[in-house]
């Protein structure tokens, strides 16, 4: 015997029907369908961050240089990185990694965080965290600009071949961390202990992920032990943007007359660093799969919980 359903009101001659055993496919259809409804919650958000600040959007563009001054002090002067230009090759894997950090984030306490809407309003609650990390879009985009500075200032020639690649693990990057921000939205409703173990989490994975140091170093290792940064599905999207953007492959220096080659990133034809995003995107599509049947069998006690 099938489900139950509940017809909701939305408009003079409108009816939206609720059903619990929605399938995936019928879910990302209604959040289509609402997609005007998606574009306001994203300019909510950006209203409700920066409401009643001074700077504003200029916080946005703080958190990347505040990280640069200080990677550049701790890897460069103090360590030795090792790496030329390292402000380009931290900033060109960073952009990304904030992307992911700030907008997983943000996406899994989105639920709890719009509880009273969530109990008034029918709508689909996937909007919530996708929102979530829409806003998180426009700050990238206005930290990119930071990026963009440093190559004007010191006229850095990326790789113009690559940069057609940046679009593509963009949209990569944003299903993967929409698809990660519904499941744990979801999870977060009933275990509220999810965004703190989420801020642990994404510390170890930052250090997982090739941004302060070469690929290259861990490709080298030998047997099973470098298959965790292979399997890192942020590993891909931040080599498109390095290989695009930073566009070295190799750092070639002379100590006492001896030429030394330290590779940076692989030597991988245009095609392997494609390979390798279809990776990432597989992931990505089989998580958010996975995560919208996940929040669809768990949304109909939301109300309750909250």
């Amino acid at each position: 015997m099938s489900a139950p359903e509940i017809r909701v009101p939305r408009a003079p001659g409108k009816t939206t029907v609720v059903r619990p055993n929605m399938s995936a496919r019928e879910r990302f259809k209604r959040i289509v369908e609402r997609r005007e409804l998606l574009v306001g919650m994203v300019r909510n958000e950006l209203k409700i961050k920066y409401k009643n600040s001074v700077l504003g959007f200029a916080w946005s563009l703080l958190n990347p240089l505040l990280y640069l001054v200080v990677f550049y002090i701790a890897f460069t002067l103090i360590l030795g990185s090792g790496i030329p230009a390292f402000p380009i090759w931290l900033l060109s894997g960073l952009l990304v990694w904030n992307l992911f950090s700030t907008g997983l984030g943000a996406a899994t306490g989105s639920v709890v965080a719009n509880s009273g809407l969530v109990k008034k309003v029918s709508f689909p609650r996937e909007i919530l965290p996708i929102a979530a990390v829409g806003s998180m879009l426009v700050h990238f985009f206005l930290q990119s600009s930071v990026l963009f500075v440093v190559l004007a200032i010191v006229r850095w020639d990326v790789a113009w071949a690559y940069i057609p690649l940046i679009p593509l693990a963009l949209i990569v990057l944003l299903l993967l961390t929409s698809a990660l921000g519904i499941l744990l939205s979801a999870i977060n409703v009933y275990l509220r202990d999810t965004s703190h173990f989420l801020e642990l989490a994404l510390l170890a994975w930052f250090w997982m992920t090739p941004i302060v140091y070469q690929f290259q170093t861990v490709a080298r290792k030998p047997g099973w032990s470098k298959w965790p940064w292979f399997a890192n599905p942020v590993t891909p999207i931040v080599l498109v943007f390095q290989r695009s953007i930073y566009a070295r492959l190799d750092n070639v220096h002379t100590v006492n007359g001896v030429r030394t080659v330290t590779p940076l990133l692989p030597h991988w034809p245009y095609w392997g660093f494609v390979a390798y995003l279809g990776y990432s995107l597989a992931f990505a599509v089989i998580t958010l799969t996975l995560a919208v049947r996940v929040f669809g069998r768990s949304e109909a006690n939301f109300a309750e919980e909250l």
